[in-house]
């Protein structure tokens, strides 16, 4: 049984590992010309670190994680001359002490490592037309190449490009929640060692998280839905040096440098994904493409990697009965994923605060002082 799997990230990595353990042929579209490895360090959390263990690559996963992991303070707030204001403990960002965070590109790196060599991976191309016959879907891709397949599934992140095309356009299912972020690599040095550290003003934030072997800036800005290609990296240098002007304090001046000189940039609606179902016919979607809680939840990943699991089992179980399996692999996840989609919104207005008062609020809940 033949299965295309649009998108080469966590949760399309997982997928392919799975289903071609379970007997199927798998082959793994993906948009850009190599493996994704940009993107800050990420956590693997709860039951997606039994899932690795399934996997065989629990002890990888642990042995390559961040030199940071585990540390006591998610991240020291300063005021805009740089002197510490307040503290937020670990504890308040994880779920427990085992959970491990580690950087994107190793855990991608580990993931596609696993995956049996019998998997066909496209590289550069990209799904133009998806057509559900009932008994096959034709797919043809941006290269010329077509192909039938018994399911295709998109693993494809928040823009989908396989839900476009089988559910409707993006509007119907992505909630922009009111903010944008981005990520910038820095030069090795550039911040604290070891440690993240913040400034916020309303509205705004600018942080520079220090990994060791990596040093990343992150800011966000709080905005309505603004337009913008988001293919094209000028159009979103302009975007976010537009949302982030006009602020001098900290450190945010060399950051707002660093985004006009950086050659890679992530730049992205804060959104979530909402929908009524999460397949149709012989196509289903997976992470981020079918309910995406956020980056402020810190659950994106772990859902990816369970849902896979859970995904390919169930067609694995009833390879025949697809619209039973997806049906069940969805019972299994929704309650996951609502809990992960719950307090997203509270956990923005704490990370990037709207106002003076919240800001305040915030800071003062955490202050130095009190922190000791």
């Amino acid at each position: 049984m033949a299965v295309l799997v649009s998108g080469a990230s966590i949760a399309g990595l997982s997928l392919a590992y799975w289903l071609d353990r379970f007997g199927f042929e798998v082959t793994v579209v993906e948009r850009a010309p190599a493996l994704r490895v940009s993107g800050s360090p990420i956590d693997i959390r709860g039951d997606a670190l039994g899932v690795a263990a399934e996997m065989g690559i629990r002890d990888a996963i642990h042995d390559q994680r961040v030199s940071t992991s585990g540390r006591d303070a998610f991240t020291t707030w300063v005021d805009s001359l740089g002197q510490p204001i307040a503290v937020l403990p670990n504890e308040y960002a994880t779920d427990s002490p085992d959970d491990i965070e580690i950087a994107r590109d190793n855990l991608i790196a580990i993931l596609h490592d696993a995956i049996g060599s019998g998997v066909e991976f496209v590289y550069n191309d990209s799904i133009e037309t998806v057509v559900d016959t009932g008994r096959v879907v034709e797919v043809a891709l941006a290269s010329g190449r077509s192909a039938r397949y018994d399911h295709v599934v998109g693993a494809d992140g928040i823009h989908s490009t396989v839900r476009e095309a089988i559910f409707g356009p993006e509007h119907q299912y992505r909630k922009h929640l009111d903010t944008y972020t981005a990520l910038v690599d820095l030069p090795l040095g550039s911040g604290t060692a070891g440690e993240s550290v913040t400034f916020s003003a309303p509205g705004k934030m600018f942080c520079i998280n220090d990994y060791g072997h990596r040093t990343i800036g992150f800011m966000a800005a709080r905005t309505p839905e603004v337009e913008y290609d988001n293919r094209d990296l000028a159009d979103q240098k302009r975007v976010l040096t537009g949302l982030l002007a006009g602020e001098s304090g900290w450190r945010s001046e060399f950051l707002l440098e660093s985004i006009a000189e950086t050659d890679r940039l992530y730049f992205d609606s804060v959104s979530q994904v909402h929908m009524p179902g999460w397949s149709r016919g012989r196509v289903a979607l997976i992470g981020d493409a079918a309910h995406a809680a956020s980056l402020f939840s810190g659950r994106g990943t772990s859902l990816a990697m369970i849902g896979a699991h859970h995904l390919a089992t169930e067609l694995a179980a009833a390879p025949s009965e697809h619209t039973e399996a997806f049906g069940r692999y969805e019972q299994h996840m929704r309650p996951r994923v609502a809990t992960a989609q719950e307090g997203v919104s509270e956990a923005r207005d704490f990370l990037v605060p709207a106002t003076e008062s919240q800001l305040q609020a915030r800071n003062q809940r955490f202050a130095v002082d009190a922190a000791h």
